[in-house]
């Protein structure tokens, strides 16, 4: 019998200080956000382990402190409870708060196998889905983010977050979720510096034309995947794709330990030639080359295959004229895409410190001047080629958020494809990393064996 979900309730929770002049605020969307504007909603899934967790204990003591804790943290963070619009006199798109704003919160039960959900077993993928909560996105209006807390009687409970692309960025979403946490288990504490957003846009600086770019790349893909036909309304706030969901699809996770990194890391360095640039060894390069090199061999097929891939950078740190603090709202990520690779660069026996070069490469690259470089970033891989991105980092420190019955048991990024790979902390807080991945099963088998068969060399 298929695990299943029952809804028990849907309400609204609106920031405890919905009635004041401050939850007045318009905030226009920055060229970052626009470079999401048009993609699926990221949606997460934090899973707690509570075996006392009774559908009394549930109701009465669990989703009342939730709520009532997501309400004193939207305070601080009201535009997340606003809606993303675009009026018809405006160039693009802006988030508008008002008196009436509030959040969608979910509440449900599941039947399925808590303990197989948060093990190192690959499992269904269409189990996590029923666990993120649908985001309410029409021709005119956009929510930016809705809440959903499952339980799993006698097992524990799961938190599921759906965000706005157009809105949000990871830093962001993850730095609410961190103030939800705090306030809910030390209610009476204000919230620590570090987690009050930063609402000014003006530190956000781009070329003049930056902006008209982008919304005609966002309308020239929708004209796109309409086979050619101008899009009826060209200030739709939809998204482009909206992934189906494949039965056939399993997920699994895969952890590098610390110890792996740095034989991975010493691999690099002994076969790295010794009159080549010297590689960037850091720990997401390590990671993403890792993980990329393995999934296109356990693809095989024709080594002459157009590949490539593609990863978000924070830029928070290379922005400093004006400085963008890290506590900034909103998107502050760019786009990073590799030039057109073959497959055969990688399935090679020096695959691996073939993608540690590109990566590399691609890395260094960053600098302060991100903005005037991102009109330049749209000519990577063919159209239908193997292209792996990333979604999450290990900076973002998911596995501290403690509502107060403990620290995650697993973290799932539950918007990824597979050619989409997760990457977090270690749960284990022991400097290693997480890679999660979307594969149909017979694939994920194969990839499995290659990524555990890769570290004995």
């Amino acid at each position: 019998m298929n695990p299943s979900v029952t809804i028990i309730h849907v309400s609204q929770v609106t920031p405890s200080n919905a009635d004041s002049s401050e939850s007045l605020m318009t905030l226009p969307l920055t060229f970052f956000d626009l470079l999401w504007f048009k993609l699926h909603p990221v949606e997460r899934v934090f899973f707690y382990r509570l075996t006392n967790a009774t559908r009394s204990f549930f109701d009465s003591v669990i989703v009342p402190k939730l709520k009532s804790s997501l309400s004193s943290a939207l305070s601080h963070y009201l535009p997340l409870a606003g809606q993303l619009v675009w009026n018809s006199v405006d160039h693009k798109p802006s988030i508008v708060c008002s008196t009436n704003d509030a959040v969608s919160f979910t509440v449900a039960e599941s039947t399925a196998d808590f303990s197989q959900l948060t093990g190192n077993e690959p499992f269904s993928a269409t189990q996590l889905y029923q666990l993120a909560p649908q985001l309410r996105v029409t021709e005119d209006s956009a929510a930016v983010v809705s809440f959903q807390v499952t339980l799993f009687p006698n097992q524990g409970f799961c938190i599921g977050v759906t965000a706005n692309h157009a809105v949000l960025d990871g830093k962001t979403t993850t730095m609410f979720l961190k103030s939800w946490a705090h306030t809910c288990k030390q209610p009476n504490n204000s919230l620590p510096e570090d987690l009050i957003p930063f609402y000014d846009r003006t530190v956000i600086k781009g070329p003049p034309e930056i902006d008209t770019f982008l919304l005609n790349m966002w309308h020239s893909a929708a004209k796109m995947f309409a086979g050619g036909k101008e899009p009826e309304n060209p200030k739709s706030l939809k998204h482009l794709i909206t992934p189906e969901i494949d039965p056939d699809f399993f997920r699994f996770t895969f952890e590098l330990s610390r110890g792996n990194i740095q034989k991975l890391r010493e691999r690099l360095k002994r076969d790295q030639p010794s009159d080549s640039k010297q590689l960037r060894l850091s720990t997401f390069v390590i990671t993403f080359s890792y993980a990329f090199t393995c999934l296109i061999r356990s693809r095989g097929g024709d080594p002459n295959r157009p590949v490539g891939y593609g990863f978000a950078a924070d830029c928070r740190s290379l922005l400093v004229d004006p400085p963008v603090p890290s506590s900034y709202f909103g998107n502050c990520v760019s786009s990073i895409f590799s030039k057109p690779l073959t497959a055969a660069t990688f399935m090679a026996e020096d695959g691996f410190l073939a993608a540690a070069r590109f990566i590399s490469d691609s890395v260094e690259e960053l600098d302060g001047n991100v903005a005037w470089k991102v009109m330049k970033k749209y000519s990577g891989a063919p159209f239908g080629s193997q292209v792996l991105h990333v979604a999450g980092s290990t900076r973002f420190g998911v596995y501290g958020l403690d509502f107060g019955w403990g620290r995650p048991g697993k973290v799932e990024v539950v918007s990824i494809d597979q050619d989409t790979i997760s990457m977090a902390e270690s749960r284990d807080g022991s400097g290693g990393v997480e890679i999660g991945f979307s594969l149909k099963k017979h694939e994920m088998h194969v990839l499995i064996d290659l990524l555990t068969d890769e570290l004995k060399n």
